[in-house]
Order: structure tokens, then sequence, then C-alpha cells
């Protein structure tokens, strides 16, 4: 993956970037559409894509950061996607849930 742009994480702000597997690389642009507090202490803001590599339609991600309580903080992804079938979509389940649980330990190892 190659980062092209980031503006940052709040309403407005434009993310681009370049998903390259082998000789193949399509772009992919989201826009924040959502950010701030809410009355919990959860911080938050939401991704949706502009521009979706194939076979994606529809893509809205809010990422949220929530009071744990132990005092930390759990990092909650909660995405919603399409494709152009539903079938497609629930084939594609287990490559996305992959996708964001390979982040667990880096984010325990980032935010500690």
């Amino acid at each position: 993956m190659r980062l092209h742009r980031f503006d940052g994480s709040r309403r407005g702000d434009q993310v681009e970037i370049e998903l390259v597997v082998g000789p193949i690389s399509q772009s992919w642009t989201s826009l924040i559409t959502d950010d701030g507090v809410l009355p919990n202490g959860t911080h938050f803001f939401v991704d949706e894509g502009q521009k979706l590599p194939g076979p994606l339609r529809f893509w809205r991600h809010r990422h949220l950061m929530q009071p744990s309580p132990d005092g930390g903080t759990d990092i909650i992804d909660a995405v919603e996607y399409r494709t152009v079938s539903p079938v497609l979509d629930a084939l594609l389940y287990p490559v996305m849930w992959a996708q964001f649980a390979w982040r667990r330990p880096i984010y325990r190892r980032l935010f500690r």
C-alpha cells in the first residue's frame, strides 16, 4: 500500500492510497464525513469511500476510540461494505475480518 494523501481525521479531510498487489495497482480515496466525541467519551471519525477498488461499491468505516473500564482505550473498527453481489459480500467477510484482526497486536504494541 502506498499513501498518496492524508489530510487528517476531521470532517472534510481526504485520504488517498494506492493498493498494490504484484503488477496490479488500484486507487482508493476516502472522505472523512464525520468526527467528534460521544457523550460516553468515545472519540470517533468516519471515512467513506469515494473511489474504491473493484469489486467494492460502498465503504463506511467508523473508527472508535472508547474508554475502557480498566482506564485504557478500546479501539473499535466498525466497517460496512458492499460489492456487486450479496454473495460476494459474504465471501469477502473473512478477508475483511482478517484485514482488521492483524492490526490488534500492532495497536497493543504502539499504544501501550
